[in-house]
């Protein structure tokens, strides 16, 4: 199977512009703006975690080919973050609890964190976030139903924009771990400790933006419904099974095959007539 490597697009989104954005943008459902909300906040210091880990074992790449994607892959990280920022700064003038997740005594603790994990187990939870993320990207990008739930066209066209470039650096730092001769135990079992985590960890930072939103609070049987329908909606319904795939021994990230997603999206994004054409800079 060819690999794609991973293009680095400089690009700028207008959120709110020139329409201003609504306090629930996803379609008036306030669940589901939290839980973008929260996502969104989250990416920039993640992505920023990602490229830390590969870049500790920069000196041991020596495959050219596989340098070249890792240059993709931290474009592209460095550049989701930028624009991640930049819908966070809206969502949190808009009322939303978000800014802790990217604030700077956060970072400061979790450069400690990263200094006193083994730089194979760094690596090794990057691996298992992108595979993480491939997932998601690939359920926003196949599913029709996620794409109406998104509500606002900018923040669909930047999340669009960040699956397609995940499905395209999907397996780089997998590769790198391999490479750099990371053992299939330490992989299985930061994933299975991950994939323990999620739902606890999801559940736990949405109840606690929500309750921490005033108008939100005041209708708890319409969050009661929209919380209910989020995690038995599409973008939860069955992702367990795609997530332990990973779990596999002798798993691969390519074993999932993206390349007709990537050609469909490659053009209804950057074709001709491209959604985000006049979006690059």
């Amino acid at each position: 199977m060819t690999v794609p490597t991973p293009r680095a697009r400089r690009i700028r989104f207008r959120f709110g512009e020139p329409v201003p954005m609504s306090k629930y943008y996803a379609g008036g459902d306030m669940v589901f703006s939290h839980f973008i909300a929260g996502l969104s906040a989250g990416f920039p210091p993640g992505e920023e975690s990602f490229i830390r880990s590969v870049r500790r074992f920069a000196d041991e790449i020596t495959d050219p080919v596989l340098k070249k994607r890792v240059a993709g892959f931290i474009g592209q990280e460095a550049m989701h973050g930028q624009e991640h920022r930049r819908l966070n700064e809206r969502l949190v003038e808009m009322g939303y609890p978000i800014a802790w997740l990217d604030s700077p005594a956060l970072a400061e603790r979790q450069l400690r964190l990263e200094e006193r994990l083994p730089a194979r187990l760094h690596l090794a939870a990057t691996a298992a976030a992108e595979h993480y993320t491939a997932v998601l990207a690939g359920r926003v990008l196949s599913m029709p139903e996620i794409q109406e739930l998104a509500g606002d066209d900018e923040v669909r066209n930047l999340l669009n924009w960040h699956a397609f470039e995940e499905l395209e650096h999907k397996s780089v730092a997998f590769d790198v771990y391999r490479a750099v001769g990371g053992t299939e135990a330490m992989r299985i079992a930061t994933m299975a400790t991950l994939v323990a985590l999620t739902l606890p960890l999801t559940t736990a930072s949405l109840v606690i933006a929500l309750a921490r939103d005033a108008e939100a609070r005041r209708y708890p049987f319409t969050l009661a419904r929209e919380a209910y329908t989020l995690f038995h909606g599409p973008v939860f319904r069955g992702i367990g099974r795609e997530l332990v795939l990973y779990l596999r021994p002798g798993f691969h990230p390519d074993d999932i095959d993206s390349r007709e997603l990537l050609a469909r999206w490659q053009k209804e994004l950057f074709g001709a007539d491209g959604t985000l054409v006049d979006h690059l800079r």
